[in-house]
């Protein structure tokens, strides 16, 4: 199998996710209405459902990873934690000192901050799923560089597809920058939902804001980040 070619879960996930598509659109439709059975909603859910399995067995595929640069440095590799089957993914730059510590992502100041963020949400941290862009501490807590994110972005979109998640919040510019391709800068992306393509077909939508650490230096911003969260809840499903 050329490198180029894609597996075949992939190409049945694309085609799954497609079908999936084409009787939403049908289902919402004036002209008529597609109904779905049970039972074949239940088969349509269930066919990739997210498992506690996949991530653990992406988890052991990283191991003691020495893939790029950035493991000289480390003290642990950063995974992520949360719900394997949580509706929002929350996605930061990388490990600061403390989640390098302690191996868990956003366990500092700003971690604080965002566990006050994702509670005003009417959420808790098990209930969610929170990552990096890379897996290992940029040394001073500089930004990764295109080499190191290109070494650990695969496994990040290997998370995403095994959890299947609702909504994405991106965490700042870098992890922005990154899913959505592009070199506008948060400033402006924030407030705007976009479209993330997975690489088995699927897309999941995204939702840029401000960093918990930029907000420690800036306060006022805390309304506008609280105006994209909001956005967020009603996409999901929550109230405010």
């Amino acid at each position: 199998m050329s490198m180029d070619q894609p597996t075949s879960r992939q190409a049945a996930a694309r085609v799954v996710g497609l079908l999936a598509d084409y009787l939403e659109f049908y289902r919402t439709q004036p002209f008529g209405r597609v109904e779905i059975s049970e039972r074949t909603s239940g088969l349509l859910d269930g066919l990739f459902a997210p498992t506690a399995e996949d991530l653990t067995a992406i988890r052991a595929e990283l191991g003691d990873c020495q893939r790029c640069a950035l493991a000289e440095g480390r003290t642990n590799l950063v995974f992520g934690e949360g719900s394997a089957t949580a509706d929002l993914v929350l996605v930061g730059e990388g490990p600061g000192f403390e989640e390098d510590v302690q191996g868990r992502p956003f366990v500092g100041r700003a971690g604080e901050l965002l566990t006050k963020i994702i509670a005003a949400m009417t959420l808790d941290r098990s209930r969610v799923y929170i990552a990096n862009i890379v897996k290992c501490r940029p040394p001073g807590n500089r930004d990764p560089r295109p080499d190191e994110i290109a070494t650990c972005l695969p496994f990040l979109m290997r998370q995403l597809m095994a959890i299947v998640p609702r909504a994405v919040i991106t965490l700042g510019n870098v992890p922005t920058r990154t899913l959505l391709r592009t070199e506008t800068g948060i400033t402006r992306l924030r407030g705007h939902w976009h479209r993330l393509a997975l690489p088995d077909g699927r897309t999941v939508d995204v939702m840029p804001t401000f960093h918990p650490a930029f907000l420690l230096r800036n306060a006022a911003k805390k309304k506008e980040v609280w105006h994209d969260v909001q956005l967020v809840m009603d996409r999901i499903g929550l109230k405010s």
